[in-house]
């Protein structure tokens, strides 16, 4: 067991390696202006991939290093399986902004891809691409040799709640009963965390590019809180983050409306220009135009996912068909034994 925990932070610590070069490379591409000009993904869809990924990949990062802090305590087979989990789901974002940025190379001329910073940004997705690749090999081997296992009986709050129990100026306001109140109110923790980062973000576009329009800037804050809600939600059911307790069907389905309309939000907003014919006339230039067709795919998807949902979704006696059931109602601290 202890072979198999030093494998795998191992292959946590070379996908944190990935991420971090992954990261130099696109906020170098990303926030220095001329080198975004001559990047060949500096537009959409590319360019809203990359900028999900490059607020989620340092996040995902991040909570992983710390983990690592607490690699060691009781609760090991839940922490090494949820964070190859967590390391896998960062990788598989980096994959598919890496794949977008092939098919941006792809889809542009020679000439427009030639010059010095564009010949370096390519070299920087080649090398970007060796590291995905091999990252996720290791880990799909690590995640073969720990296999699946039963519900979590440890999730990183517990983690979190173990750490800051051991920090007196924190250990009167952090305990057992604050984290059973974050996993009773999680969805709202993610609406919170989301629109706090989304308004952040959508302060500093709004400043370096000069926006005076009230409807532009809510669009856009919007459509980053609305992205960053569905890559909470989603990710926290890849690695479980926060164990949630079991939920009625209404409120499942209720949540995976609002989770898939959110998606339906990016995807509009990243191929607006191809969906506008199809619902308009010449071009899409109006920011109320853009509002009613991005948030209005958003608001059709909810609907239409909450019909199917009621329609096919059957009840059953526990009320939840998730991971986190009834179990998450009593996880137990890194701080006990098995």
């Amino acid at each position: 067991m202890r072979e198999n925990g030093r494998a795998s932070s191992a292959v946590v610590w070379a996908s944190l390696g990935a991420a971090g070069v992954f990261e130099a490379l696109t906020v170098l591409e990303t926030q220095d202006k001329t080198v975004r000009a001559a990047s060949p993904w500096q537009d959409d869809p590319y360019d809203v991939v990359e900028s999900l990924a490059q607020f989620a990949v340092p996040m995902l990062a991040l909570v992983i290093a710390l983990r690592l802090l607490v690699w060691r305590a009781p609760g090991g087979a839940d922490r090494v399986r949820q964070t190859l989990r967590a390391a896998g789901a960062m990788v598989t974002l980096i994959g598919v902004t890496v794949v977008f940025e092939w098919v941006a190379v792809s889809a542009r001329t020679p000439a427009s891809s030639s010059g010095t910073w564009a010949s370096v940004l390519i070299s920087g997705l080649v090398v970007n691409s060796v590291l995905t690749v091999a990252v996720a090999v290791l880990l799909v081997l690590g995640h073969r040799g720990h296999g699946s296992a039963g519900p979590w009986r440890h999730d990183w709050l517990g983690d979190a709640v173990f750490v800051c129990g051991r920090i007196p100026a924190l250990r009167r306001w952090v305990g057992p009963d604050a984290a059973d109140r974050v996993r009773r109110r999680a969805m709202t923790v993610f609406v919170a965390l989301s629109t706090l980062a989304a308004a952040a973000i959508t302060g500093a576009q709004a400043v370096g590019e000069r926006w005076t329009d009230p409807l532009l800037i809510a669009w856009f804050l919007i459509v980053v809180a609305t992205s960053h809600l569905a890559f909470c939600v989603i990710s926290n059911a890849v690695a479980g983050f926060i164990a949630r307790p079991a939920r009625t069907r209404p409120r499942r389905i209720a949540e995976v409306s609002v989770v898939a309309g959110c998606v339906a939000i990016s995807a509009a907003t990243a191929f607006r220009d191809a969906l506008w014919p199809v619902f308009g006339t010449g071009s899409l230039t109006s920011v109320p135009a853009l509002a009613a067709l991005t948030l209005g795919a958003g608001l059709a998807t909810s609907l239409v996912t909450a019909a199917l949902l009621l329609a096919c979704l059957p009840y059953d006696s526990s009320g939840s068909r998730r991971r986190f059931g009834a179990a998450a109602t009593h996880l137990r601290r890194p701080d006990k034994h098995r």
